[in-house]
């Protein structure tokens, strides 16, 4: 059956005036005469049975309609040049995945153990931009995310499954000269340094504490950051203890520029999920990604927090 969709080149005119809401402009673009692209939108108007623009005293304007479609067919004409490049690259090989991560996870984690997986399948290839909160997935590009969150709210996500990558242990870290050459401190000591806070997890450190059973009423007192990377380099520089995901500093400890402060890690409520749509056809590369990266969760979680470094050997991964 044949398809109800304009030409290639309609859209395109259309969305290059949208954008620019001018006619002219769009035609620069393009390289082609105005009366071409309005030719194209005049023809894009008829196949719609709308009027996408409305004139103006000094050009044209989207009309409501025109606005909302615009929205639309951008988005789908940067999927199709992004498909096509993707198809130009691989010379008929392989494929392709987006995927969505939080960027903690992806810059300190992911990304580092990436070679392993080119190694392994080097026809696939995998794009990777940071999003933090849920999506609707056919509303985007992306095949998978990598998300942070409860349990809860995962299951919340809709339209999606999930398979749980790591448990989240957060342990305090801060900078060697803080500790001045004590050996790591007590809980009780803890809670009199200062305290760095993250903006997103307010009540971080109190359920530390608590785990430890220690009173601190300075729990939430403290410089507050909003992302593990400033936490990281403000405990550094000796500003204050940190509470980290050991995951993500790995790299700090090995090269001495954070220790640890207080060896009591804590399980927190959160944990890394790989997510997808909740289809039945999955397709053959998003598979093959997905036993990858629950190999390398596996491994990951079956070693002590200062031997998570994808530089080192990993062991067997754990049974389940």
């Amino acid at each position: 059956m044949r398809r109800k969709i304009p030409s290639t080149q309609s859209l395109i005119c259309f969305e290059a005036a949208a954008r620019h809401e001018s006619y002219t402009r769009a035609a620069q673009e393009l390289a082609l005469t105005q009366s071409a692209v309005s030719r194209q939108i005049t023809a894009l108007e008829d196949f719609l049975g709308i009027a996408l623009f409305r004139r103006t005293r000094h050009g044209v304007a989207l009309t409501p309609a025109g606005a909302d479609y615009a929205r639309q067919i951008a988005r789908q004409l940067d999927t199709m040049e992004r498909d096509t490049l993707d198809a130009m690259a691989r010379q008929g090989q392989g494929g392709s995945l987006q995927l969505a991560a939080v960027p903690t996870f992806a810059t300190r984690w992911l990304i580092p153990r990436l070679p392993d997986f080119a190694e392994k399948h080097p026809d696939i290839t995998v794009h990777i931009e940071t999003r933090t909160r849920p999506f609707l997935f056919n509303d985007t590009p992306f095949d998978a995310a990598i998300y942070a969150g409860t349990a809860a709210q995962t299951a919340n996500w809709a339209g999606t499954k999930s398979t749980v990558l790591i448990e989240e242990d957060v342990i305090p870290v801060c900078s060697p000269a803080l500790l001045a050459g004590r050996k790591p401190l007590s809980p009780a000591a803890i809670a009199r340094m200062p305290l760095l806070q993250q903006s997103t997890r307010p009540d971080g450190w109190r359920q530390w504490f608590d785990a430890q059973n220690v009173d601190a009423p300075r729990a939430h007192s403290g410089p507050r950051y909003e992302l593990f990377s400033m936490i990281a380099i403000a405990a550094a520089h000796g500003l204050g203890v940190a509470l980290m995901p050991t995951l993500a500093i790995q790299k700090e400890l090995a090269r001495g520029e954070l220790v640890i402060a207080c060896d009591r890690p804590l399980r927190g409520e959160r944990s890394y999920y790989l997510v997808t749509p909740a289809v039945d056809d999955e397709r053959p590369a998003l598979t093959l990604f997905r036993a990858w990266l629950v190999a390398q969760a596996r491994a990951t979680d079956s070693q002590p927090a200062s031997a998570r470094s994808p530089s080192r050997p990993a062991p067997p991964s754990r049974s389940t």
